[in-house]
């Protein structure tokens, strides 16, 4: 137990400054509750709160923790290099014959060129685009996280890289219009994400509501609350279309599910925000979803 002395205006964040110095625990494995149901906000001030001269804080012991910065990198790098093994065909994944051989179907390259920039996009994105929450993840929840990604992404290379493997029943046409869908959504989904990090300045908590910009990427915006999610199934349907693979499309169809439940909810929250949300918009898909 420990006593502390503090200003009226000293914040939650500071406080927990002051517990960590003199507890020498992790800042990030625990979190400050006034009571034992309800957590408190590191902005929080101490003076707002419905307390005398004096108060009584607990502790939670959140175990390890991981930034989601590291946890955002960690689901992108793990598909990026576990793709490219079976890419490489490295020995113990297909038949001895063909170790560290290459494929003779231009569409397998070009597969793994797509699918490298995907993830390679999003590693960028993570780093210089995305105003990344400051907050943590328990340590442990990171192989649940990971897991989705990688072992789909070991699913996908296994029959993309397969000897065996067979090209798109319509030849190049269906391989070029394919790419052409894949990288349309890419640009679109890296200005949407753009558009959004500008929404805020850096720093500030103010929520605000999405708008087209000059950028034609972000005129979508005019009937779909998360277009990023949008763009986002549309490159995976391109890769589907691209490699006319079982395990893509079953990807593709999760992902699909996974995005519609997340914009749902964030359409929700703003309609529940903003009076003056447009109510044209739909959460993913255009007058449909």
């Amino acid at each position: 137990m420990c006593a502390f002395q503090v200003e009226p205006t000293a914040t939650i964040l500071e406080i927990k400054s002051m517990f960590h110095k003199s507890s020498n625990l992790s800042a990030d494995s625990w979190t400050v509750v006034f009571t034992e149901a309800k957590s408190l906000k590191d902005e929080d001030i101490l003076q707002q709160l419905p307390v005398g001269t004096t108060a009584t804080f607990y502790f939670r012991d959140l175990g390890a923790q991981i930034t989601w910065a590291k946890v955002f990198l960690a689901e992108c790098a793990g598909p990026l290099f576990i793709y490219l093994m079976f890419y490489f065909r490295l020995p113990f994944i297909y038949a001895p014959k063909y170790d560290f051989t290459t494929s003779k179907h231009w569409v397998v390259h070009l597969a793994c060129i797509c699918h490298s920039f995907h993830y390679v996009k999003r590693i960028l994105e993570n780093m210089f685009v995305h105003r990344l929450s400051p907050g943590t993840m328990p340590l442990r929840n990171i192989f649940k996280n990971c897991s989705y990604y990688w072992l789909f992404a070991a699913w996908m290379a296994y029959y993309i890289n397969h000897p065996l493997y067979t090209t798109p029943y319509y030849g190049q046409q269906q391989v070029k219009a394919a790419l052409i869908i894949f990288l349309f959504c890419q640009l679109g989904n890296f200005s949407i994400h753009v558009a959004l990090r500008n929404l805020r300045q850096p720093g500030s908590k103010v929520k605000k509501i999405p708008y087209p910009t000059k950028n034609p990427f972000t005129w979508i915006f005019m009937v779909v609350s998360c277009p990023h999610y949008t763009y986002e199934c549309g490159s995976w349907v391109g890769f589907t279309l691209m490699t006319q693979c079982v395990p893509v499309a079953f990807f593709t169809l999760i992902g699909f599910i996974r995005m519609t439940v997340w914009a749902k909810g964030k359409h929700r929250n703003y309609v529940k925000e903003f009076r003056d949300y447009p109510t044209l918009r739909s959460a993913i898909l255009p007058f449909i979803l």
